[in-house]
């Protein structure tokens, strides 16, 4: 059997989580408690049970367990679909063993939902809603179907119908609540993980745009963006052609070549590091760096800066930090991809504050998915309109998530609204009817001029041949 016959696997990133040593322990500890419990009832409680199955089941896990130690290297880790056999059969075993001991007048049946919840946390979709429905199944079925707890005198041990009908329910709706509520956890710990691993992916690039001077700045710059879009594409057609192992080999490699041409690009010189120029630069400069990538894509992009009410005249110096500057270009990139034909970029500040905004005459952003802009993977459903005016564009989120994420790390507020939102606070001129999006500091915490993030002026230091 194929893996690809259930379609369980996803990119390499999802598929090699959980070491087989942490399952054989799980296992060994399951395999102490089945021994227990039936010697337990076996010697205390003189109950009579079918001993020589009861040991074969728990004999099977055993010899299971043995295999995997001696056959597999101590540092294995499954893939997905070696996850979801194991947890298969050890729902399997466990449910044929509450099958020799009373079916659901045992009140170790709840047990039932540990590969369920098991499956939930480390599985995708699919196969956690597989193990859900087969866990459902058995429960159904050992409710009818079992062999019956009998005492030394031969009387049969059972609860009142009703009580057996109650724990159907109760673990049949613990099964759903508890794999639905464990799978949605850990899909949404999952997406923030590579979410933030994209962030600090993204980050590391503009710190290495930083450090490095000249052609090298150019180059790291020019090759960035494809690299990233390589790595998230190849990962992509991974996901697809699980069904066609010689093309997704191919894909693998096209996804390890861009992560080989990413480290070259890290590892390349560090000349202009120890500028102290480099270090902090004009607000206006800062911003005309993050939008120029953008100024030439067919929009036209507006800059405007100057004092706020109550603001010196003479424009701050601000840290040049990598994390203001790809921020800010995520920022013009969404406004671009979205404009019309304008889009404006703003620079303000007084004696307490640095504000950026940035504005569109597009659509502005969708009104339901206001409160939600900023967290990674976030889909909606497009309409035909939207295919047609960008056929490219699959509306995750990501660059905004990678945007607020990193401003917010240098003590940024941002607030997103709609320029034709009539309770918007924000003021703006009538053709500015799209998205607007502000960015607030606090003054003291990127001024490079004074406070106790100012940089002193001194000597730069030659570069060496």
């Amino acid at each position: 059997m194929s893996e690809s016959t259930f379609g369980f696997l996803r990119d390499e990133e999802r598929s090699s989580w959980i070491r087989l040593r942490t399952l054989i322990l799980l296992r060994w500890v399951a395999i102490a408690g089945q021994i227990t419990a039936i010697t337990v009832a076996q010697r205390m409680y003189h109950l009579q049970l079918e001993l020589g199955l009861c040991y074969l089941a728990i004999g099977v896990s055993v010899i299971g367990n043995l295999v995997a130690i001696f056959v597999f290297p101590e540092n294995k880790r499954l893939s997905e679909f070696e996850n979801f056999l194991m947890v298969l059969f050890d729902l399997l075993q466990l449910a044929f063993l509450i099958y020799l001991t009373g079916g659901l007048h045992n009140p170790f049946a709840l047990l039932l939902l540990g590969p369920v919840v098991i499956s939930a946390n480390v599985m995708g979709l699919r196969p956690t809603m597989f193990i859900g429905g087969t866990a459902i199944i058995l429960v159904t079925l050992l409710a009818e179907y079992h062999l019956p707890l009998r005492t030394e005198q031969g009387f049969i041990l059972r609860i009142p119908d009703v009580f057996v009908f109650g724990n159907w329910a109760a673990i049949i709706i613990a099964v759903v609540f508890m794999g639905a509520y464990s799978q949605r956890i850990s899909s949404e710990m999952r997406s923030m993980a590579q979410a933030l691993a994209a962030t600090h992916m993204a980050l590391s690039r503009e710190q290495k745009l930083t450090d490095l001077g000249g052609v090298v700045a150019a180059a790291a710059h020019e090759l960035g963006t494809p690299l990233a879009t390589i790595k998230l594409t190849s990962a992509e057609l991974m996901e697809e052609l699980d069904d066609r192992p010689e093309l997704r080999e191919d894909a693998a490699l096209i996804r390890q070549q861009a992560d080989r041409c990413r480290d070259i690009l890290r590892d390349m010189g560090r000349a202009g590091k120890d500028d102290l120029h480099l270090r902090q630069a004009p607000l206006s400069t800062i911003v005309h760096e993050a939008a120029e990538p953008h100024t030439h894509r067919g929009k036209y992009v507006h800059f405007d800066e100057g004092p706020a009410d109550g603001g010196e005249m003479q424009q701050p110096s601000v840290l040049r930090k990598p994390e203001i500057i790809h921020g800010l270009r995520n920022l013009v990139q969404n406004g671009v991809d979205f404009a019309r034909a304008n889009v404006w970029v703003e620079s303000m500040w007084t004696d307490d504050m640095i504000a950026v905004r940035i504005i569109d005459d597009g659509r502005g952003y969708p009104p339901q998915m206001i409160g939600r802009i900023g967290d990674p993977f976030m889909r909606r459903r497009r309409t035909e309109s939207d295919r047609k005016a960008r056929p490219e564009y699959e509306g995750m989120g990501l660059g905004l998530f990678i945007a607020k994420t990193l401003l917010e790390r240098t003590g940024a507020q941002l607030t997103f609204v709609n320029g034709s939102d009539p309770y918007q606070t924000i003021s703006t001129r009538a053709e500015q009817r799209g998205a607007i999006v502000q960015v607030v500091w606090d003054r003291s915490l990127i001024d490079a001029q004074h406070g106790e993030n100012a940089i002193p002026v001194g000597l730069n230091q030659p570069f060496e041949a």
